[in-house]
């Protein structure tokens, strides 16, 4: 067994961490008969060797010997073999492939035809992979189809063997890979397509089992998504709910694992505890893979997820909250029911539920209020309910559907974008099934969501959470839509900022308490706020000294005290710290001698676009009795950086309401930036009728169906909330346009 290994100078080769003289090793390890020797070396070789997807030239140099283990029926563990292959053969490269335009004199250069050289390779031996689809070890089996799909290079014979085994194949898990691994020759080869389409149309009809049908129907939606039957909503529904009433228990548990502490083992615990206690674990990735094929057919998605949500099984529920979550994130849509059937599960016995429900809740804003009466009477309960259970907790998890391998989400693989199938485990849930929240933070999710929503009964309890020890800081972030009510945590929020250590630690404990202070008018604290402004240590002192500023900005004249310290730092060196100095200045004051010329020394010639922008946005902030400053805010509508531009326009109709002049740079940001359009409506919506030409660029933003900021495979917690803003004050701005007023 790996002939040869000897014979490779491996100290000549690199990985991801330097000489890959310990390759041999990990290629030993592979086939070694103690379970946390092979965890270990087949984590090295996702870690190092195939590190992030990447191929180097030690990657190449093992694909010899893992086919060599793969064809090695003695082997153990082949089917995470067979998987690891599938990922450094199945990257396929555009033509404006990233890799080709980086530096080849840098470190981290990999060149694309090790990818290509590495598909090549692993196509060359790809008949090992015929014999596996009949092997007797079943993991093997499951990941056979998806290698025979991704790398043989004669998919037509790929094709038939598939469906023949498809034929004699028992395991239902197998079974739903076959139907994926066909799908995924149909989508990669053209000429096979139409025969295929049709064949998953005959299966999606036939006398099979409802979890192989419901897999062929979501595979012939992904490779016709344009002939997707009007009737996909009942016929879905239909097939899980024969799933639901047909399945056998739950599912069962997979080959025992090494406890070995790796990432590949961390991982898959969270998976198998995710599957844990749900008979059909497996149509998650099959739903998953139908709402792909859906895309923006989102009226259609959101009666499947309704569906769902009303399903007396509670995994049902749990998939559907994590595919809502997928789905919300990227489309605009009417969500009420849906968000009011996801509040609706915080009151479920089930814990992962609960915290499937928590996760969703705190990403939405303004958009969850229709749960907001269930968070506020899951709230009511109280800490003395929670159960000694231990969740991953809302976030914490990898979540339902990220593969391990290929499934085990250590590298994109060759099946992004397509269901991977991994067996479920036979785990329990920790806790008490009967109690409320599992530990502390599933309340501060929730909290946080209730906050977030808006609803002043979240007030109270923030009071209570800031006599905890320990406060999420997203929670306060989160009072500054709480509106007056929120004053009663000025005297905590007072009391901890004089409990925060000066050290080199400040900025991130003082940070948010700032934040909080500002956005509940909490002035009773300025000097608690002046001791942490005089205080900062050198470690982030800019930052802390810009927080603190800011704060102090929001108390207007009430932080008179301040007001020495603000004309001194008018003259700090970072521009941030001096702009933010002079709008507290001006708002403590209403004197604008100090604080234009301060302002006005940022706006010349060479000046960073960092530095432009703090000063134009100050500027903007003080309006018209800045109008003298406009000549030195013209030069930036012509700048490179379009947040000059954009920063420059909107200050300079603040300052001087010439629209004319900034209209037309603020339209040009509109289309070439769309995360700018915030800040474009948001000054729109001022010009009012000024802005009139602009309709149309408002009217079609209001019709699109996808989000202005949706990023495939990406997402920020305030994603949604940015573009449900955008929404909003183009509303306002369109009214105002219509109206003609202000």
């Amino acid at each position: 067994m790996l002939t040869g290994i000897e014979e490779v100078d491996w100290a000549s080769l690199g990985h991801a961490y330097g000489p890959a003289d310990d390759v041999p090793e990990l290629l030993r390890g592979l086939a070694s008969a103690d379970p946390a020797e092979r965890e270990t070396a087949l984590d090295g070789m996702y870690g190092a060797v195939h590190h992030q997807g990447d191929v180097y030239d030690s990657t190449l140099a093992c694909i010899p010997f893992l086919l060599e283990l793969v064809a090695d029926p003695a082997v153990q563990d082949r089917g995470c073999i067979v998987e690891l292959l599938t990922s450094i053969g199945g990257i396929e490269l555009d033509d404006d492939e990233e890799l080709d335009e980086l530096d080849p004199d840098d470190e981290e250069f990999i060149p694309a035809a090790n990818y290509a050289m590495a598909a090549a390779a692993i196509a060359a031996g790809s008949d090992v992979f015929l014999g596996l689809v009949s092997d007797p070890d079943p993991e093997v089996r499951l990941a056979a189809p998806c290698a025979l799909a991704s790398l043989h290079p004669e998919p037509a014979r790929a094709l038939t063997l598939l469906r023949e085994r498809l034929t004699v194949e028992r395991d239902t898990e197998v079974r739903l890979a076959l139907v994926a691994a066909v799908g995924r020759i149909a989508l990669r080869h053209a000429s096979l397509r139409v025969e295929t389409v049709d064949w998953l149309g005959w299966l999606a009809r036939a006398a099979q089992d409802p979890g192989l049908r419901l897999a062929a129907l979501a595979q012939r939606a992904r490779c016709a998504p344009g002939d997707i039957p009007d009737d996909i909503v009942p016929w879905v529904t239909g097939l899980l709910e024969e799933i639901r009433t047909t399945a056998h228990g739950p599912a069962s548990p997979g080959t025992e694992r090494s406890a070995a502490p790796t990432l590949i083992g961390q991982v898959r615990e969270l998976l198998e505890e995710h599957a844990a206690g749900r008979p059909a674990p497996w149509t998650e990735e099959l739903l998953r893979t139908l709402h792909a094929a859906l895309d923006d057919r989102v009226d259609d998605r959101i009666a499947l997820i309704l569906a769902q949500l009303r399903s007396p099984d509670w995994g049902q529920r749990s998939d559907a909250i994590w595919l809502c979550g997928g789905l919300i994130r990227i489309w605009r849509g009417r969500y009420e029911e849906v968000v009011r059937l996801v509040g609706a599960q915080l009151h479920d016995p089930e814990p992962r539920l609960r915290e499937a429900a928590t996760s969703f809740l705190e990403r939405l804003f303004e958009l969850g209020a229709p749960a907001s009466d269930a968070l506020a009477t899951r709230l009511a309960v109280g800490p003395a309910a929670a159960g000694p259970g231990q969740g991953a907790g809302p976030g914490q998890g990898a979540g339902p559907g990220q593969g391990a391998g290929a499934r085990l989400g250590l590298t994109a693989g060759p099946g992004q974008g397509g269901p991977t199938y991994g067996r479920g485990g036979n785990g329990s849930s920790n806790g008490n099934p009967q109690n409320g929240f599992v530990g502390r933070s599933g309340r501060d999710g929730a909290l946080l969501a209730l906050a977030r929503a808006g609803d002043t009964r979240a007030v109270p309890l923030l009071a209570r959470a800031l006599e905890e020890r320990e406060v999420r800081r997203e929670l306060l972030y989160a009072m500054d839509g709480l509106g007056p009510s929120a004053a009663m945590l000025a005297p905590l929020l007072r009391r901890r900022l004089a409990e925060v250590e000066l050290d080199e630690r400040l900025y991130d404990r003082a940070a948010p308490l700032l934040y909080a202070l500002a956005a509940v008018r909490g002035s009773q604290a300025v000097p608690e706020v002046l001791r942490v402004l005089r205080g900062a240590p050198s470690n982030r002192r800019d930052w802390v000294r810009e927080s603190a500023l800011r704060t102090l900005a929001a108390f207007g004249p009430a932080a008179q005290e301040a007001v020495p310290d603000m004309r001194r730092l008018l003259a700090a060196e970072s521009a941030t710290v001096a702009t933010t100095a002079a709008r507290a200045l001006w708002a403590a004051e209403g004197d604008l001698g100090e604080v234009l010329t301060a302002l006005e020394r940022w706006l010349r010639p060479g000046a960073s676009g960092a530095d432009w922008c703090s000063a134009a946005q100050a500027l903007g902030e003080i309006g018209p009795a800045a109008a003298s400053t406009a000549a030195a805010l013209r030069p930036g509508l012509a700048a490179r950086d379009l947040w000059v531009r954009v920063r420059s326009a909107a200050a300079l109709w603040r300052v001087s309401g010439d629209s004319a002049t900034t209209l037309p740079v603020l339209l040009a940001a509109w289309e070439e930036n769309r995360h700018a359009r915030v800040d474009v409506a948001e000054c729109l919506a001022e010009m009012g009728p000024a802005a009139s030409e602009a309709q149309l660029v408002i009217l079609t933003e209001l019709t699109r169906r996808r989000r202005h900021n949706a990023r495939e495979g990406a997402s920020g917690s305030h994603d949604i909330h940015l573009d449900e803003k955008l929404l909003t004050v183009c509303r306002a701005a369109l009214a105002r346009m219509e109206r003609g007023t202000f």
